[in-house]
């Protein structure tokens, strides 16, 4: 069944309609065929109304949508061969990030990303997207291996932040988001970072300081989430749809800021209404950024990259 989120409630019922009278025409009771076209076309415009002037805070919620595509599932729908690396070789294998080898498009690559789950056992499992030290120190040995094999890397960045608890903090949770950046802006091999959902604070940044930083076009990039911001501004959580339209977190605003370099466009209704159709646009665009790389040497890849974000400031 599917998931509406508040401001898709005109569309739920539209929707809703339309397979009633779909269940009563296949029924055989009535022959409404024209009315329910008139209902589909009805429920279609409407769809495409409201998501063509999301609110930053409408955005916020789509981004989060809990069937929207997450990074197992691109994986399955864009890399052939994938052979999944575990561990940090310190301390344990963190679920919150994933990683691996495989081939996209026939092209090796090193993928490595955020995984939030999509039940409640594998939301657990996967800590809701929010990786610990090891998840970063894990990124950080991938991302040195794909260097050494000359292999270029791409990352999938959908989390709410790095895990702030007791542990992850003992374990020195902000070394190893300093350097998993770090180790990012270093590589001699091109790395293009995708925010496929949440892009929050340090926990996003040290997968995405990449070369080319691309947005699908309903996700979300800030350095603390909408919720916070409205705690620590107007202490209260309820006007984060307020502090939504200050942070400027949409692709459109941080493509304008120059913040990322391009927005992948998404379905009408967002990525979780036509998931195939979101994942192979999401591997052509991130095919097309990898080639413009094919002719550079390591020393360009490393200068376009530092100059990328020493223009940001």
């Amino acid at each position: 069944m599917a998931t509406y989120l508040d401001f898709e409630k005109p569309i739920a019922e539209l929707e809703a309609r339309v397979a009633e009278l779909r269940d009563t025409a296949a029924a055989g009771e009535l022959n409404i065929d024209a009315e329910i076209g008139k209902l589909e076309a009805k429920a279609e415009k409407l769809l495409r109304e409201t998501y063509g002037r999301l609110t930053p805070w409408q955005k916020t919620q789509v981004a989060r949508h809990p069937e929207r595509p997450h990074f197992k599932d691109y994986v399955a729908g864009l890399i052939e061969d994938f052979v999944p690396l575990a561990g940090d070789r310190a301390f344990a294998d963190d679920q919150a990030i994933i990683g691996g080898l495989g081939k996209l498009g026939g092209r090796k690559v090193m993928l490595i990303g955020h995984e939030k789950g999509d039940d409640t056992a594998s939301r657990i499992k996967h800590n809701f997207g929010m990786a610990k030290p090891e998840g970063y120190r894990k990124a950080i040995r991938l991302m040195k291996l794909a260097d050494r094999f000359g292999i270029p890397v791409v990352t999938l960045v959908d989390t709410p932040g790095a895990f702030p608890g007791v542990q992850a903090e003992e374990r020195g949770q902000a070394e190893a988001i300093a350097r998993s950046t770090e180790e990012c802006l270093s590589l001699s091999v091109p790395i293009v970072a995708v925010i496929v959902g949440e892009g929050g604070s340090g926990g996003a940044i040290a997968l995405a300081a990449a070369n080319r930083v691309l947005m699908l076009e309903h996700s979300v990039y800030a350095v603390i989430s909408p919720e916070g911001c409205a705690s620590i501004l107007w202490r209260t959580a309820e006007k984060a749809a307020d502090a939504a339209e200050a942070m400027r977190v949409t692709a459109g605003d941080l493509k304008a800021l120059g913040v990322i370099d391009r927005i992948v466009d998404e379905p009408v209704g967002g990525a979780h209404r036509e998931r195939a159709g979101a994942i192979a646009a999401l591997g052509a665009a991130v095919g097309e950024e990898l080639d413009r790389y094919a002719a550079m040497s390591a020393a360009e890849i490393r200068t376009e990259r530092r100059q990328k974000f020493l223009n940001i400031a």
